[in-house]
C-alpha cells in the first residue's frame, strides 16, 4: 500500500469522492436545475397564456359566491366532490371552482374559472397543489420531480439533492487542500479558477435548494418531518374540531403526490354558506387578497379560510369557522409561527420563485444557469485531465483513498456513512453502488498491475 501523509490522504479521498458524485450524480443535478429554472421563468408565460381563464373584462359588483359556484357546478355535473373556492377578489380577477375528480392524479384538482360578475363560465382545466400551478408549469414540474415517471421518477430529484450539498462542501474542502500556493497559468488552472470561483459564489444556493429539495422527497422526507416533530419545527394548522390543540400541515403539498386521505361521502351543502364563512373570516383579520375557502368533508369539521398570498410579506393566516354559526373557532397567524417554520415556510417559497416576485424569479434563473455551467465546466476540467491510458493506478480508486486513512479517519468517516446512508436512503444505496463500481475498478487495476510485476 502506498503511503503518504495524512493531509494528502484526505485530499485524494476528497478528490475521488467529489469526482464519482460529479461524474454520475452531476447529470441529474444538471437537469434538476436546468427544469427549476424552466419552471421559475415561466409564471407569466403562463399568466398570458391561459389570460382567458384567470381574467374577466366584465365591470361591476360581483354576484355571491353561492351563485358563481352553482355556475361552476352545473358545468361540471353532480358527481364530483366540490374540493375548494379561491374567490375573486381583486378586480378583473376569475373566481377559481376547484372539484376533487377521481380521474386526475395525486394533488390535481379540476378548476373552473367564473367571471363573478357576468358568472360566465371562462376556463375548465387542472390545477396542481397548493399553489394552484395550471397545466404549463404542472408539466414542467413533473419534470423537474419526477422525469413524469411517478414516485419511480422521484429518485431521480431524491438523488440529485441527496448529493448536490456534499458536492458543494466537498468541492469547497478539496480547494482548501488542492490550491497551488502560487498562481499558475495554464488551460486546466485556468478554468479550475473559474469552477471553484462559481463553486463559492453558488455554495449558499447550493445548500438551501440541497436542504428544501430533500424536504420534499420521497425517502428522505419522510425523516426529515420526523426530525420537525421531535424538534417542534411543524407549521400549526388550525383546529377544526370544537377542541383540541393545533394541527400541522404540509409545506410541500405541491409535490408531495398525495390528496390528504380517503374521501367521506359528500354532504349536502347550502353553498349560501361559502358568502356567510367568506365574511366572518374577513371580520376576524383575514384580509390578504388572495383566499382559499376549503369546505370540510364531514359534518364534525370546520370550513378553513386561508391566506395563500406566499410573497413578502408572507400572509398565510387561517382561520376556522363553523358553517352553520359562522362563530370563528380556531386561527393561526404567521407571525406566532416557531422561527423554524417561518424559515421552512420562506425557504419553500423561495425554492418555488414566489417570495420575492420578480427578484426571486432572476436570482433563482440566475443561480441555474450558472449551476449548469459549473457542471459543465468540471466534465471539461475531468476531459482535460483524463488518464491517457485504461490501466488505472490504485490510489487514484476511493477504496485505496479510504484505505489510507489513519484507523480514527476511517472509522469517523464510515459512522458518517452509516448515518447518512439511514437519514438519506438514497445516497446510501447510491454510496454503496459507488463503492461496488470503484471496488471493481480497484480490483481489476490491481490485477494489472500484478500481471505487470510477474511479466518482469
Amino acid at each position: 500500500m502506498t503511503t503518504c501523509t495524512s493531509r494528502a490522504a484526505w485530499g485524494n479521498l476528497l478528490r475521488r469522492l467529489h469526482f464519482y458524485v460529479g461524474l454520475f450524480v452531476g447529470p441529474f443535478i444538471f437537469f434538476a436545475a436546468l427544469t427549476g429554472t424552466l419552471y421559475v421563468a415561466t409564471p407569466q408565460l403562463e399568466n398570458a397564456l391561459y389570460r382567458h381563464a384567470l381574467h374577466a373584462d366584465s365591470v361591476g359588483e360581483p354576484q355571491p359566491l353561492a351563485e358563481q359556484i352553482a355556475v361552476a357546478e352545473k358545468t361540471v355535473g353532480s358527481d364530483l366532490r366540490l374540493h375548494a373556492v379561491r374567490p375573486g377578489l381583486a378586480e378583473g380577477e376569475t373566481t377559481r371552482v376547484m372539484f376533487a375528480d377521481p380521474k386526475l392524479g395525486p394533488s390535481e384538482n379540476r378548476a373552473i374559472f367564473v367571471d363573478p360578475v357576468s358568472l360566465t363560465v371562462l376556463g375548465d382545466m387542472t390545477v396542481y397543489g397548493t399553489s394552484g400551478i395550471l397545466p404549463l408549469r404542472q408539466t414542467i414540474d413533473y419534470l423537474h420531480t419526477s422525469l413524469m415517471l411517478g414516485d419511480v421518477g422521484r429518485l431521480y430529484s431524491e438523488l440529485a439533492a441527496s448529493w448536490m450539498w456534499v458536492a458543494a462542501l466537498g468541492g469547497i474542502a478539496l480547494w482548501f487542500y488542492t490550491r497551488p500556493k502560487r498562481r499558475i497559468n495554464n488551460r486546466f488552472q485556468n478554468r479550475r479558477r473559474v469552477h471553484v470561483t462559481l463553486g463559492w459564489v453558488l455554495l449558499g444556493g447550493m445548500l438551501l435548494f440541497s436542504a428544501t429539495g430533500l424536504t420534499w422527497s420521497q425517502w428522505a422526507g419522510g425523516n426529515v418531518d420526523k426530525l420537525r416533530a421531535e424538534m417542534n419545527w411543524l407549521t400549526p394548522q388550525v383546529n377544526t374540531t370544537l377542541s383540541g390543540q393545533h394541527e400541522v400541515m404540509d409545506e410541500h403539498a405541491d409535490h408531495r403526490g398525495h390528496h390528504g386521505g380517503m374521501m367521506m361521502p359528500e354532504m349536502a351543502m347550502d353553498l349560501t354558506q361559502f358568502d356567510g364563512v367568506l365574511s366572518a373570516a374577513r371580520n376576524a383579520g383575514i384580509d390578504a387578497s388572495k383566499l382559499e375557502i376549503r369546505p370540510a368533508k364531514t359534518m364534525d369539521r370546520a370550513w378553513t379560510v386561508t391566506e395563500i398570498d406566499r410573497s413578502w410579506p408572507t400572509q398565510v393566516d387561517a382561520v376556522a369557522v363553523d358553517p352553520h354559526t359562522m362563530q370563528v373557532l380556531d386561527r393561526t397567524r404567521f407571525e406566532d409561527f416557531p422561527l423554524m417554520a417561518k424559515l421552512t415556510r420562506w425557504g419553500v417559497d423561495f425554492h418555488m420563485g414566489i417570495l420575492f416576485g420578480l427578484v426571486n424569479q432572476l436570482l433563482l434563473v440566475a443561480f441555474g444557469l450558472a449551476l449548469c455551467v459549473l457542471i459543465i465546466w468540471g466534465y471539461r476540467m475531468w476531459w482535460m485531465r483524463r488518464p491517457a491510458q485504461s490501466a488505472v493506478s490504485p490510489v487514484q480508486t476511493l477504496c485505496q483513498s479510504w484505505l489510507a486513512l489513519s484507523g480514527w479517519g476511517r472509522g469517523v468517516t464510515l459512522i458518517i456513512s452509516v448515518l447518512l446512508g439511514l437519514a438519506l436512503p438514497v445516497m446510501g444505496v447510491s454510496l454503496a453502488l459507488f463503492i461496488l463500481v470503484d471496488w471493481l475498478r480497484w480490483r481489476a487495476a490491481t490485477r494489472v498491475t500484478l500481471a505487470e510485476s510477474s511479466a518482469k
